[in-house]
């Protein structure tokens, strides 16, 4: 049984995705911009992926730039099962 952890966030718009794609990347933080999750909301919309280790100062940059964001989920994957557990 493999399992797969990672770490969502969500924004209240594109445009915050975009902005907080802007401060990570200056941060040189590793990271992906994804679609939202559809798991997560059936809105289209951009959300960041990144690994635990990097909750805190990932959180951290984001509030004090004033981005806004809807919601922090972890996402496992085991096998063929999908778990999204909102965390913030």
């Amino acid at each position: 049984m493999r399992m797969q952890e990672m770490y969502v966030i969500v924004f209240e718009s594109t445009h915050y995705a975009i902005a907080a794609e802007k401060v990570l990347k200056e941060k040189k933080y590793q990271f992906d911009t994804i679609p939202t999750p559809r798991e997560i909301t059936a809105s289209c919309g951009l959300s960041i992926k990144f690994n635990e280790n990097l909750l805190g100062y990932i959180k951290k940059d984001i509030e004090e730039s004033n981005i806004k964001i809807k919601g922090i989920y972890e996402i496992k994957k085991t096998d063929n099962e999908k778990t999204v557990k909102q965390i913030n």
